[in-house]
């Protein structure tokens, strides 16, 4: 048996990156992981979704290229397989990249499925089925999730599909069905729809993104629907006919009972902890609301066994999961890291507009008692959301009137996946709205918009 300091079930963001940090803090470590080094979020998530909508994008530009001044002669249609080919690309280039760090660290790859068997021992089953073990003082579990199934819509991988399936069809679908309108749901609508499938986007909350600022959910609702993109909220699906040739989709909408026919339907209802057959209920692992329970310093009830990312209660996002990796490694190495302040974590949306967000929305912040100062600031009249050609969209920046905390930030238009940092840091640093007025953006930049909507907030705003 090889003894470690660390061993990590799990390569995804969150657990290559704690297995790096714990590297770099003299630990011996290992990394065991069942499929492809980077997990979800590199492999089938966050990395190919990106990439193909940058080919969204691309084709996009060239519909409107004579719009900045360039003719296209002869025809142009969007390449589907090379569109999925170029994402696996940067996907492949990506994992290797994992796999270079991990061997740069000195840190040992374990390819198998990793079972918890005792305090400080894992099982690892390799791919041939042989069984080795291993064991370490600590063991940390980041196993990531996968697509969330609803009992009336179960994926068959074929008609009835998950993200992985989305991002891998061997052609593009006519019609599509999009079932959920968060962050995954929103971006594969607008990809699929930007290069030519009819798409239609089943929210059962009155908003689409309904986790944004009730501003962005409409602006954005509005975008797509003025693309051509049919957009129900409020809606639910009720069942799917898959015997024809095409699924029949029946929705419950606030006008009554619809049927809508697709190749192919999109569960993007969210995730699911991936935390079967881990040996957590032979070692008495606690879970909370379906996932597992932990501290502050994201250790169980069983001393020694942690766990971070999408299998906790805490934001299911890859830069989090990154973050609790560092703080969990550097708490176990006799650090005293700072626990991570969960109100300021930014959030992304790829789509077209793109959506960023960090604090309170308008509506959570009043309802927290806060008297507020609201400031907005158009893309229209921002010079060079202009001369880009993408006024589409705002900044919206949200205050204590009191004391000038900067409550919440909410974006919608090009480049804020971009922007969103710079209130997470202003937030960390308990910049107040004053400070950021007098704090010179670079003209012209989308990030004057920022400086405008704190203006805005003060009566101060000159551009408006």
């Amino acid at each position: 048996m090889v003894n470690y300091d660390v061993v990590i079930i799990g390569s995804g963001p969150g657990g290559y990156v704690a297995a790096i940090r714990a590297a770099q803090l003299g630990l011996k470590v290992a990394v065991v992981e069942r499929e492809n080094l980077g997990g979800i979020c590199l492999n089938w998530g966050c990395i190919p979704t990106k990439s193909l909508l940058k080919s969204a994008n691309v084709f996009e530009y060239i519909q409107h290229a004579s719009d900045y001044g360039v003719s296209i002669d002869g025809t142009y249609n969007p390449d589907f397989g090379k569109m999925i080919s170029r994402s696996r690309v940067v996907a492949d280039g990506m994992s290797k990249g994992v796999q270079f760090l991990l061997k740069k660290n000195k840190i040992d790859t374990k390819i198998g499925t990793g079972k918890v068997t005792g305090k400080k021992t894992v099982e690892v089953t390799d791919l041939q089925g042989a069984k080795s073990e291993l064991s370490a003082s600590h063991i940390i579990l980041a196993t990531g999730a996968p697509s969330k199934e609803l009992p009336n819509l179960k994926q068959d991988g074929i008609k009835i599909i998950g993200y992985r399936q989305a991002l891998n069809l061997k052609s593009k679908p006519t019609s599509m069905v999009i079932v959920g309108s968060g962050a995954i749901g929103s971006e594969f609508a607008y990809f699929y729809h930007a290069i030519g499938t009819q798409v239609t986007l089943v929210e059962f909350l009155p908003t689409i993104v309904p986790l944004e600022d009730e501003e962005v959910s409409k602006t954005l609702e509005k975008s797509f629907k003025k693309s051509g993109m049919t957009v129900l909220t409020s809606s639910s699906v009720e069942s799917v006919d898959t015997s024809g040739n095409l699924c029949k989709v029946k929705i419950k909408t606030p006008k009554g009972e619809e049927i809508h026919e697709a190749d192919v339907v999109l569960s993007a209802v969210g995730i699911s902890p991936n935390i079967e057959n881990l040996g957590l209920e032979e070692l008495g692992i606690e879970l909370e609301k379906g996932k597992i329970k932990v501290d502050s310093w994201y250790q169980t009830n069983v001393p020694g066994i942690y766990a971070i990312g999408d299998i906790i209660n805490t934001p299911a996002l890859a830069h989090v999961a990154s973050a609790e990796g560092i703080l969990c490694v550097e708490k176990i190495a006799g650090l005293t890291p700072t626990p991570i302040n969960y109100k300021n974590i930014p959030g992304c949306t790829y789509t077209s507009p793109e959506i960023a967000s960090v604090g309170y929305t308008e509506k959570a912040a009043r309802e927290a008692g806060y008297d507020l100062r609201i400031g907005k600031f158009p893309y229209t009249a921002s010079g060079k959301a202009s001369a880009a050609g993408a006024k589409d969209g705002f900044v919206k920046l949200i205050y204590d009137a009191k004391y000038g905390e900067l409550l919440g930030g909410h974006m919608i238009g090009a480049n804020v996946t971009e922007l969103v940092a710079e209130l997470v840091v202003a937030r960390n640093l308990e910049t107040t709205g004053l400070e950021m007025i007098k704090s010179i953006h670079p003209h012209p930049t989308m990030s004057e918009a920022i400086m405008e909507a704190s203006a805005a907030a003060y009566g101060e705003v000159i551009h408006l």
